[in-house]
């Protein structure tokens, strides 16, 4: 890993690189590491998971260079089967940004999860919430209309979770009541001066590599994958939770969907899952976050030229 370049005579604290699936936000980041004496903290919020590599697109091979590799922080810290969320990647991030700043390392947060980096960014003030059982048994017996409806009532949510199956919206309304019920103190959050920049990559291009990555990812094992995974003890269901890629080929592998209307089914779905990642991150600039736009059309030394002379506030 190289020194670190004059992090202080930086303007920023941090460089944060965001963008939709397929923009290729992640070989950038490892690129602006190498150059400016940094290590990426991964802000996926499927990456987390150990198991789970081709689905999530870890490809971890990007993140050495020439013989030289680039630490990466919060990948493979939970096991597969499990929950993770916004709390406690709150909790994770600020110790491996600690731990990255320790060493006099520039910390560069790289990720398409759009909830995660703006927890991050905006300084969310969370705090746990633990189950409610018998709030669920009573919501249990709704359907997800009446619950996604219940959730539309709240003022303000805390939790903008994807609500597309009952458990999420449940859970969703569990953190709204909490909210409401048990006002405690909440954790403080630092400020960090950020420069955020967004990969922008052409809607056609973006469905090519799109529709090119899923085709690769079968090819390297996917489905394997997957049955590697259920055969572990995890079940259907706990992988169908973590969607996308996992849902798809864990219902294919128990013989609710075809191979074709697999492959068509999750590639639409991934598409969406894009289309959304955008509007989130235009809606974080509506709400106040500026990102610098970067064409994922320039080459990768003038993209990585550009963000460095952002970091030293170079005209």
């Amino acid at each position: 890993m190289p020194c670190p370049m004059n992090v202080d005579e930086m303007k920023y604290d941090m460089l944060a690189v965001v963008g939709p699936t397929a923009c290729g936000k992640t070989a950038l980041a490892v690129e602006l590491a190498l150059s400016l004496g940094g290590e990426v903290i991964s802000a996926d919020s499927r990456q987390v998971y150990r198991g789970m590599d081709i689905g999530t697109g870890k490809d971890l091979a990007e993140y050495s260079r020439n013989g030289i590799s680039v630490p990466v922080h919060l990948v493979d810290i939970v096991d597969a089967g499990e929950k993770y969320n916004l709390f406690e990647f709150q909790r994770d991030f600020l110790s491996a940004y600690d731990d990255v700043t320790s060493r006099g390392a520039l910390p560069v947060l790289c990720g398409g999860s759009g909830m995660y980096v703006e927890s991050v960014l905006r300084g969310y003030r969370l705090i746990p919430v633990p189950e409610n059982a018998a709030l669920r048994a009573r919501l249990e017996e709704k359907s997800l209309e009446e619950l996604t409806a219940i959730l539309a009532g709240y003022k303000t949510l805390h939790n903008n979770t994807d609500t597309d199956t009952k458990k999420r919206a449940i859970r969703a309304i569990e953190i709204e009541e909490h909210y409401a019920s048990c006002p405690v103190e909440e954790r403080s959050f630092p400020a960090i001066r950020t420069l955020t920049v967004g990969v922008d990559v052409d809607r056609e291009v973006r469905r090519h590599r799109i529709t090119a990555r899923l085709l690769q990812r079968l090819q390297e094992g996917l489905v394997e994958e997957v049955e590697a995974l259920l055969a572990s003890g995890i079940t259907a269901e706990q992988l169908i939770y973590y969607g996308l890629e996992y849902k798809f080929v864990t219902m294919y592998v128990t013989g609710k969907m075809s191979y074709d209307d697999m492959v068509r089914g999750l590639e639409i779905a991934i598409h969406q899952f894009a289309k959304r990642q955008m509007t989130w991150f235009r809606g974080m600039e509506k709400r106040g976050t500026h990102i610098h736009w970067i064409d994922a059309s320039l080459p990768r030394a003038e993209q990585v030229e550009l963000i460095k002379n952002l970091m030293y506030d170079k005209k």
